[in-house]
């Protein structure tokens, strides 16, 4: 259970969906409010579907690549303090400031907000690095996009409550707990590296 806690949160950190509704709402401000919800939920399920493929497929690209579980624990955490970093310190202006005009589709909404380099990268290192059997990945990335989805289908509440400012604290905390796991994953794989 503790294991099955720590990759929904681990998860949900790098979806990072307090920090993406501030570029949701700008990417969906032209399209007209009727159509929204019914957007939103399309591309959630798009990166679901996206996150399933990978999850099962990420597997087999790992045993073809032929690499080491410490490896992979310690790339997992320098790519984990890579994202943390990002979400402390956001570049300027934002990776998705220009978005093609008009509804989006797939792009950038779905791939790569939902389920972007970083969330896939995550779930192929937790399934080679051993955290948890594949239904327990399945059932964690599945908890951490259910959290992802509430939050952004209730984007304009959470502006209205937390405003910019409120977003970016959360942001910044969030990126703050994933430099620890972060962190602790790159030990692990230092200490099996150093024990093996």
């Amino acid at each position: 259970m503790h294991d099955l806690t720590s990759i929904v949160v681990t998860l949900f950190l790098i979806m990072d969906p307090l920090g993406n509704i501030p570029v949701f709402l700008s990417i969906l401000k032209d399209v007209p409010p009727q159509r929204r919800r019914i957007i939103l939920m399309r591309e959630l399920l798009i990166a679901y579907v996206a996150l399933l493929a990978f999850l099962f497929l990420g597997r087999h690209i790992l045993q073809i690549l032929n690499v080491d579980q410490e490896t992979i624990s310690v790339a997992g955490g320098i790519v984990l303090f890579l994202i943390a970093l990002r979400m402390i310190f956001p570049v300027a202006g934002g990776f998705y400031s220009d978005a093609p005009e008009g509804e989006p589709f797939v792009v950038p909404l779905a791939i790569p907000l939902i389920a972007g380099p970083s969330t896939l990268a995550a779930l192929m290192l937790l399934q080679r690095n051993g955290s948890g059997a594949q239904w327990e990945l399945l059932l964690a990335m599945t908890i951490a996009w259910l959290l992802t989805a509430v939050i952004l289908l209730a984007a304009p509440f959470f502006y209205r409550i937390l405003h910019q400012r409120g977003l970016i604290a959360m942001e910044r905390l969030m990126g703050m707990l994933l430099v620890m796991i972060s962190v602790q994953m790159l030990m692990n794989g230092l200490s099996r590296f150093i024990r093996g």
